[in-house]
């Protein structure tokens, strides 16, 4: 018989056959809709890139070349990418390139370790696909964002894991994981964490310390210098979108957003993190019926732990955006369970018999691994084609009218990264200014409309390329709406309609004038106000 390792890298390039032809019929039908050029899903992506640009071609950490602004929410993955496009030159691929080579490396580490419960070809490329497609990781391999760096580590940390007492390297490669995951996401102090209660629990004082070391010292070194930046611990986005919790008068509704709100009555938790939470909650309490309670934590270790990290990860943090946000969780679940029921894979029958309860969870799970493959494609149909319609063409029409401008915005990626503008953005994410309207979930008030007014005033900003609704009817006075730019098949832009405002009075004429002779895509409808 085969050895375990060449019966996972006979799957590893089985499984990659199948990953990478998803992918490749997936980017050959978003580049038919957007010119012959990839396009990502997401505009977040461009983020990324902005900030690498602008860190590896003016040492400015910034969305903007012009000061520092804590706009990526993945500080090493920016910062991986600004040392490619150092060496590689400026190139909007370079993510792309970066998540098709880590995915390579998801599927090696997975086909190897599922190789070892299972010892048959078949059945280990079986449990990889499933692994693959559960995560819906092809999405995240083509969005051009940082989770397929996260998802890579903690596949290689749960490898390590398992392989602790069989490697010699594997205890150190399981630290260096630890120490790289908080910055490439801030959601990995809660995996540092709960994995030290797991370990206090078993009376492993000595190596729950070591990971809350390992995990946390360069988490604080780089809260410390973002500090010094611009008086915020952590970069715009966790401020603005994560989970507050003060004691001050406002306690009562902070633990309603975080019990029922983010939790108990969060429908997306129970799409995707209820049902691999209850099928680890059988097999945890079966174990504490018939074992101690130490014994029972040591045997279910990785499924305690995954198990109270997507509680903890569903109150504090999110679990919407292209299932991006939760990769990792269900990675760790997918790593832990699969094995767990190994025995459905060689004698489907009698297990199903035996174990009803288990058979009918891992039913539902499959039906949500169908679910989330038609989201994915859906987006990844049209996803493309949205960002290239939307915030493309208003990129392309500032650089060609508008490139070192002043211009207010929302949706910041694109029109960053094509451009050299000085910006405002309305979310908060790239200007530190528009934080306290952002924070904690806050509506806007007259509060925002006279700050709007008066700092596009006094800083002659010169136009604003926004979603009006974001603005919520507080749109200033002064602001002159001159055109709207509509798509048609929303799906990952939050509008269908940006609209377009001279802020500086003098340049309505001009803008109209710009907006008219610039060569839009045809697939959007352009209309100038009269």
């Amino acid at each position: 018989m085969s050895s375990s390792r060449n019966i996972g890298l006979q799957s590893f390039f089985s499984s990659l056959i199948v990953f990478f032809g998803v992918c490749l019929f997936y980017y050959i039908q978003s580049v038919s809709k957007t010119d012959g050029h990839y396009i990502y899903p997401i505009d977040d992506a461009y983020i990324h890139l902005a900030m690498a640009k602008n860190f590896a071609l003016h040492e400015v950490w910034g969305i903007t070349r012009y000061q520092f602004s804590s706009t990526s929410s993945s500080p090493l993955f920016t910062f991986v990418l600004s040392c490619l496009i150092k060496v590689f030159g400026n190139n909007d691929q370079i993510p792309l390139y970066f998540n098709i080579f880590f995915s390579i490396g998801i599927v090696y580490f997975l086909s190897i370790y599922y190789a070892e419960f299972f010892k048959d070809v078949k059945k280990t490329v079986l449990a990889v696909i499933f692994t693959l497609f559960f995560v819906v990781l092809h999405i995240q391999m083509l969005s051009g964002m940082e989770h397929i760096f996260q998802v890579f580590l903690f596949v290689v940390n749960i490898f390590c894991f398992y392989y602790r007492d069989k490697k010699r390297y594997a205890v150190l490669v399981f630290y260096l994981t630890i120490f790289l995951m908080g910055l490439v996401r801030f959601e990995s102090m809660f995996y540092f964490v709960i994995f030290a209660f797991v370990l206090i629990l078993m009376k492993k004082w000595k190596e729950a310390m070591s990971i809350l070391v390992v995990g946390f010292v360069p988490i604080l070194i780089f809260c410390y210098f973002n500090y010094r930046q611009d008086g915020y611990l952590f970069p715009n986005s966790v401020v603005v979108k994560g989970t507050k919790l003060s004691l001050d008068s406002n306690l009562l509704s902070q633990l309603k957003i975080i019990f029922l709100d983010n939790f108990i009555l969060n429908i997306s938790f129970y799409k995707v993190g209820f049902f691999p939470v209850l099928l680890s909650a059988v097999f945890i309490y079966r174990d504490l019926k018939t074992k101690s309670f130490r014994d029972a934590i040591n045997s279910n270790f990785l499924l305690v732990v995954f198990f109270l990290l997507m509680i903890c990860h569903s109150m504090f943090a999110d679990l919407k955006g292209m299932f991006r946000y939760e990769a990792y969780l269900l990675i760790g679940f997918s790593m832990v369970l699969i094995p767990r029921v190994k025995d459905l894979f060689f004698d489907v029958n009698n297990y199903i018999r035996k174990e009803k309860i288990i058979t009918l969870l891992v039913v539902i799970n499959i039906i949500l691994l169908f679910y989330k493959g038609w989201v994915a494609h859906c987006i990844l149909e049209n996803g493309g084609k949205n960002i290239y319609e939307q915030q493309i063409q208003s990129a392309r029409f500032l650089h060609t009218y508008y490139n070192d401008s002043k211009i207010v915005a929302n949706d910041i990626g694109a029109i960053t990264y094509y451009t050299d503008i000085h910006l405002l953005d309305i979310a908060g994410l790239g200007s530190t200014e528009m934080i306290p309207f952002n924070e904690n979930k806050s509506f806007f008030n007259n509060k925002l409309k006279d700050f709007l007014t008066q700092y596009g005033s006094e800083n002659k900003y010169e136009i604003a390329v926004v979603y009006e609704a974001w603005l919520q009817g507080y749109v200033p006075k002064t602001w002159k709406k001159t055109a709207t730019l509509k798509i048609k098949n929303k799906v990952t832009v939050a509008r269908d309609e940006v609209s377009i405002y001279s802020i500086d009075p003098t340049n309505e004429e001009r803008l109209k004038k710009n907006i008219r002779s610039f060569n839009w895509n045809k697939k959007v409808n352009v209309q100038i106000m009269d």
